[in-house]
């Protein structure tokens, strides 16, 4: 029996996922998903200073942050699969790998924003936020993406356009989101655009890239002093 139930699983994930396409976006959302809940453990072990855990990568006196080795990953995987594109099974390697390193890189998010080590600080918060947005939008393009395109394909062509917009529309508010630092709206913008509207209306907190970019010195202040309890 157990053989069985296990040749059925096998069927269904060649005829919903592989049949699909959506293989690469499973396989992506796994590998970055499960190797940012290891290296977060691995974080709370270290701090904790279990004795049998490995602890942190020093070379002499510095401390390797685990982002460096998940840049290291996306700049290696994200060119083989860009320029040699190779087949089966290595394209899934590549993909597994280029995963791997987001969840590592994504985990310091609050790092490479802010320039310092602000890990177990309030501002380190930002790095789980980044990581929920980013898993939103890989969800979206395994599921919402996907499952729309394929509705698209019966329907005529006026439709195919009205989806696509629809799908255009979130993912751009959802950016604006991000950048205003509102990335609870940024991902409810994935699945609801008109809420997300809300967040992206609203005030950009002082210290994002969308206050960098188009706030004067006037609108600033309104912005610091809507946030000042933050």
């Amino acid at each position: 029996m157990p053989a069985v139930e296990i040749a059925s699983i096998g069927s269904l994930y060649e005829r919903a996922i592989v049949d699909t396409g959506r293989q690469p976006e499973l396989l992506f959302l796994l590998a970055f998903g499960l190797s940012w809940g290891f290296i977060r453990t691995s974080a709370h072990m270290i701090r904790a200073q279990v004795s049998w855990w490995p602890g942190n990568v020093q070379v002499g006196s510095t401390h390797v942050h685990h982002l460096v080795w998940g840049i290291l990953l996306l700049l290696i995987f994200g060119y083989v699969g860009v320029v040699a594109q190779p087949p089966s099974p290595w394209h899934e390697i590549v993909v597994v790998a280029f995963g791997i390193g987001t969840g590592l890189t994504l985990d310091e998010f609050a790092l490479w924003l802010e320039l310092k080590d602000v890990y177990w600080e309030h501002d380190g918060r930002k790095s789980i936020d980044a990581v929920v947005v980013a898993a939103a939008v890989a969800g979206f393009f395994l599921v919402g993406f996907s499952a729309w395109v394929g509705v698209a394909e019966d329907v005529e062509n006026a439709v195919f356009a009205a989806v696509g917009v629809i799908g255009i529309w979130a993912l751009a508010v959802a950016l604006v989101n991000a950048a205003k630092e509102r990335f609870w709206f940024a991902l409810v913008s994935l699945a609801l655009p008109p809420v997300g509207l809300v967040g992206a209306l609203r005030l950009a907190k002082p210290r994002s890239l969308w206050a960098r970019l188009f706030y004067r010195e006037q609108k600033l202040e309104r912005a610091r002093a809507r946030f000042a309890d933050g």
